[in-house]
This record gives C-alpha cells, structure tokens and sequence, in this order.
C-alpha cells in the first residue's frame, strides 16, 4: 500500500467468534468518517478456526485492508510482522476483540504534535469488568517492573492499545531480544513481557512516551491464565533486565 497518515495493526488468532460477531465491522464504520489517511492490517497467527477463511473474504470486500497470513508463531510475531510492514506516518496495534475501541485514537494522535514518539492507551486503574484478582495480580505487577527494570510513571503497560510514530516502531521492534526474531510460543498464551520489553526499550533508546487514559472494557478469554501468565511476566521482567546487563539493547 502506499504511505499514509496512520496505520492500524490488528493481530489474529482463532478469531473467528469475534470476527462474526462483527467486531471489524465496527473498525469499517468509524474509519468510514475519518479525517486521516488509513491502511488496517490483520496479521493472521496460523489460526485454526475459520479466522483465515474469514479475513480473506473481509479483505476482499473492504478497501484498505489487507491481510497477512503467518504460521504460528504467537502474538509478539504477529505484531512485530504488522507493525514492520506498516506504511503510515503513525503506526497503532490494537487487538482484534476491540477491548479498546478504534475511535479511542483520536485520544492519542495529538500528542504526536506535541513532541511525543510513543503514546499508549492506559486503563489507568479503571479496569471495569474484570475480576478483583486480575486487578490486584496487575498492582503487583506494576510495582515488580518498577523496581527491576525502572519503568517509572507508566501506570499500564499491558493496556493493547499502542501508537509510534513509523520510525521509531522500526527501530524499536528490530531492537527486541526477549520477544525479537526467532521467539515463538506455542497455543495462544498473551505474554505480558512482550509489551514490557517494548516500552522498556524505548524508554532506553530515548523516545518520549506519554500514557493516555481511554476507554476499556474487561473481554474473557481462555487465552489468559493468570497464575501461569503472572509467573511468565515475572520471568520476562528478569529476563530483560539481563538482557539489559549484557548490553544487548545497545
């Protein structure tokens, strides 16, 4: 696709409930009354449903959309293989459920003007729906990330709803070590490290960030354990921090 003003990476997999259920549909009505130039693209994590068979067809339907089929490789793969191929100025991934709806970017593009590289979506505490123990296992999440890797003054991390400008995506996506080129994951485990090393390596390279609060709404999903997803983070936030000692964020 040519260049354009924004582009909007969606990762997939086994989306084929949400998909019928209508959730791109509503990605097609807001970006129908925009007043920026616009590329979506759907990165296909080898689903198994009917998910492939489904954005084929949407793709095929809707103007400025395309779709971009991977094997298996887990989420962090299929953001990176979007966000890497992203044509527009300003560079979004944002999930497929819509947890966070689409128009909730027009909260984050005007720091863009205002001199910022990264701009997050934020449920700043307000996580409405989710169960009393998600929102506890996050507070200690955030103090665990705090101490160990200094990422002070970023209330959310894990929030799906995430912008750059384009060449600070590039640069910060080739940059990953814990969740780079050759990392794989096997099911559909959301890894919150990924996230994590993201915003921490921007932060060492120097790009400002600013954290947004935007609209959120709690979606269940048998892809999130949260012991076994807590004991992963816990582990990545070592493992960065490692990573950080050898000197392999340089």
């Amino acid at each position: 696709m040519k260049p354009c003003d924004i582009s909007i990476v969606i990762p997939a997999y086994n989306e084929e409930t949400n998909i019928r259920l209508g959730t791109l549909d509503k990605v097609v009505r807001y970006l129908q009354h925009v007043f920026f130039s616009w590329e979506v693209i759907i990165v296909d994590d080898g689903s198994t449903d009917m998910t492939k068979r489904l954005l084929a067809d949407f793709v095929d339907q809707n103007k400025g959309f395309q779709a971009i089929f991977n094997p298996h490789q887990g989420k962090a793969a299929t953001v990176i293989t979007g966000m890497l191929a992203a044509k527009g100025n300003i560079v979004l991934f944002s999930d497929l459920d819509q947890a966070t709806p689409l128009h909730e970017i027009r909260k984050l593009l005007p720091f863009f003007g205002k001199g910022y590289d990264v701009v997050i979506g934020s449920r700043s505490g307000e996580r409405h729906g989710a169960p009393l123990s998600r929102k506890i296992m996050a507070r200690g999440f955030m103090a665990l990330r705090s101490i160990i890797l200094g990422l002070h003054g970023i209330i959310d991390t894990q929030c799906g709803f995430k912008a750059f400008r384009r060449e600070v995506a590039y640069d910060v996506f080739r940059s990953l070590k814990r969740y780079g080129k050759g990392h794989e994951v096997s099911g559909a485990m959301v890894t919150a490290g990924f996230d994590i090393e993201i915003l921490f390596v921007a932060k060492r390279k120097g790009y400002k960030i600013k954290e947004v609060p935007v609209e959120w709404h709690y979606v269940e999903t048998r892809r999130v354990n949260p012991i076994k997803d807590s004991l992963q983070g816990i582990m990545d936030i070592i493992a960065i921090r490692l990573n950080a000692w050898r000197g392999l964020y340089k």
